[in-house]
């Protein structure tokens, strides 16, 4: 059975390969931060490490978790997938700074190496532009949209392949969005604080703007969803529906829906 199959009937296999790469980086995060935090008063406080690691657990949740086995059933599910992928986990491991953590890590020669690299001139420059707010508020917007069109949604509902490249670019974006406001070690200011508090505004304006197109079209904005089951949520919008056809509805799944139910599904 496909994967796409496991998902719609709510089936869930353990992500071995994405379970370790977390373990491993709150590992290594942890035996730097650790001594670290030991033998120096301006170290990464607690605070800030523990959000690393919750924004990991986060990641893991959206991405690996028995959530996922939800996910092409329920467009809430998948929403809130895309919501702590792109705006709670990405915010959270980069107030834990592990850029400092693992530059502390790091052997003697190692830095100097990495240091001489980073002083040439196109890589510095390189960053500076990657890190500018217009543009990490250009590419989130744009990465949001873009995902959510139907065609491309309806794509990574169906294709395991093109659902991880979504989830990875949302994540990408969510760093570089929140990178300006958070000015994670080794970044620096480029601009006036106070164009900060317009960013965030700003922010929400793709969102809206996604929200209305969903809650005021006049058509079904994402099909797929309707040839998975929706018994619950059929029982709870439908209720005058007899006990006879309420015994019925597992077939729907696969099978057309009646006219008397079609109408409180598209509600879903």
């Amino acid at each position: 059975m496909s994967r796409y199959a496991h998902l719609n009937h709510g089936s869930w296999e353990f992500p071995v390969s994405l379970t370790l790469t977390l373990l491993l980086a709150a590992s290594v995060y942890l035996r730097w931060w650790i001594p670290a935090r030991a033998v120096s008063a301006v170290a990464i406080p607690a605070w800030k490490a523990g959000g690393f690691l919750l924004g990991l657990v986060l990641v893991w949740m959206a991405w690996g978790s028995p959530l996922a086995a939800y996910d092409h059933s329920l467009l809430t599910v998948h929403m809130i997938k895309h919501l702590l992928l792109m705006t709670i986990a990405p915010a959270l491991i980069l107030l834990g700074e592990p850029g400092r953590v693992f530059w502390s890590g790091m052997p003697l020669f190692a830095q100097h190496s990495l240091r001489r690299v980073l002083r040439q001139s196109p890589l510095r420059r390189f960053a500076r532009m990657i890190a500018r707010p217009e543009l990490c508020w250009s590419f989130s917007a744009l990465t949001l949209v873009v995902w959510h069109i139907p065609a491309l949604f309806t794509l990574c509902v169906r294709s395991a392949t093109w659902h991880t490249l979504e989830q990875a670019m949302f994540f990408g974006a969510g760093l570089l969005f929140w990178w300006p406001v958070i000015q994670p070690w080794p970044s620096a200011s480029t601009g006036p604080r106070w164009s900060l508090l317009l960013y965030p505004f700003l922010a929400t304006l793709p969102c809206d703007i996604l929200s209305g197109f969903l809650v005021f079209s006049d058509r079904v904005a994402y099909p797929v969803y309707f040839s998975t089951p929706r018994l619950i949520s059929t029982r709870l919008l439908a209720p005058r529906i007899s006990h006879k056809l309420d015994v019925q509805q597992p077939q729907f799944s696969g099978g057309p829906v009646p006219q008397s139910v079609r109408r409180s599904l598209e509600v879903v």
